[in-house]
């Protein structure tokens, strides 16, 4: 991603190796200051992943992964480190995906950091291919809406909700974005517009009640990202998604949801069986050290909502454009090569 520092810009990942340290942006202060924090420990790893140094569910899977990478360079029990790691946040299936994955290649034998740095570019690429396929479904003019944060911090470099749009806006198509702020933690506001800023793509803030409102007036597309999908097409993001599913349906706004394959659960047959994570009530009640809730005041914080596939008009992955009903394939050819069917 872009980072543009007084007159001056830099490329950087969201997360990386280097000099035997994992590096990462603390996406915890964006916007306000930007600075590179480092962890020679997997232990501090699943600390920076449960307290959202990282978030997003391909970054989240990236972090593990080096992880799994100290843990083995460290002597470090490799099925203990695993599960602490798995332990971190229950909705991401891109957490465990890589934490599997790491094992596998640890197990064959390949160095660990470079076993890791290969998961990591392979997001990357697949990012790039979200972005081709979905660039392809935004017209000339076009307003934008996306909620969270599903750009190059959430997902190594370039984004999945924001890949088609940074494509899109590359190839001289004049666009617009609507940022939902994201509440409670602000994703949107802080660092969705933070990346657009960076890349110089035309958006504006608004808050979460007002998506109704917009894609009323003007918005011809929705983009969102997803921490786990079901087999069935049914899937978990950030808590207000399924809000703006069901506006979109009502008003016939498409509606698409941009993730790699390594987001997609087939183990489990809907969102029923997606573990929904509940937060702390003081990220809802306070904002920063200041109490905004009467003291006497208690809220619930889930993280993440489910939204039915029929909501959904098309899946942007790195495989193409998929609709929900030819997900269930995927999931047959996945269990047959494994003999699980």
């Amino acid at each position: 991603m872009r980072v543009l520092q007084g007159k001056r810009s830099r490329e950087v990942r969201a997360v990386w190796h280097q000099g035997g340290k994992v590096r990462m942006i603390d996406q915890r202060i964006l916007p306000e200051r930007f600075k590179i924090v480092d962890f020679t420990d997997y232990l501090q790893i699943a600390e920076a992943i449960k307290n959202m140094t990282v978030r997003g569910a391909p970054s989240i899977g990236a972090t593990a992964a080096y992880g799994m990478a100290l843990a083995a360079r460290n002597g470090a029990d490799l099925q203990e480190a695993a599960a602490t790691l798995k332990a971190t946040r229950p909705t991401a299936y891109d957490l465990f995906y890589a934490v599997d994955h790491m094992l596998n290649s640890l197990e064959l034998g390949d160095d660990p950091v470079d076993a890791a740095d290969g998961y990591a570019d392979q997001i990357v690429e697949k990012c790039r291919l979200i972005g081709k396929y979905g660039a392809d479904l935004i017209d000339e003019e076009w307003n934008i809406m996306t909620h969270c944060n599903a750009g190059a911090l959430a997902t190594v470099d370039i984004g999945t909700a924001l890949a088609p749009i940074r494509t899109a806006w590359t190839q001289g198509k004049h666009i617009f974005v609507y940022v939902s702020e994201t509440r409670p933690r602000l994703q949107g506001m802080k660092l969705t517009a933070w990346e657009l800023y960076n890349e110089g793509i035309p958006h504006n803030v608004i808050v979460d009640g007002a998506s109704g409102a917009m894609m009323c007036r003007d918005t011809n597309m929705v983009i969102v990202g997803a921490d786990r999908i079901a087999a069935n097409g049914d899937f978990a993001n950030k808590i207000g998604t399924f809000d703006k599913a069901v506006l979109a349906h009502e008003l016939a706004v498409p509606f698409y949801v941009a993730a790699p394959m390594s987001t997609f659960d087939f183990s489990i047959v809907s969102g029923d069986e997606i573990v929904i994570e509940d937060r702390a009530e003081e990220e809802v009640t306070m904002i920063g050290n200041k109490r905004i809730a009467p003291k006497e005041v208690t809220a619930l914080n889930p993280s993440f909502d489910m939204t039915r596939a029929k909501y959904v008009t098309g899946f942007i992955t790195e495989m193409g454009i998929l609709r929900p009903s030819e997900i269930g394939a995927l999931r047959k050819e996945q269990f047959s090569e494994e003999g699980d069917l």
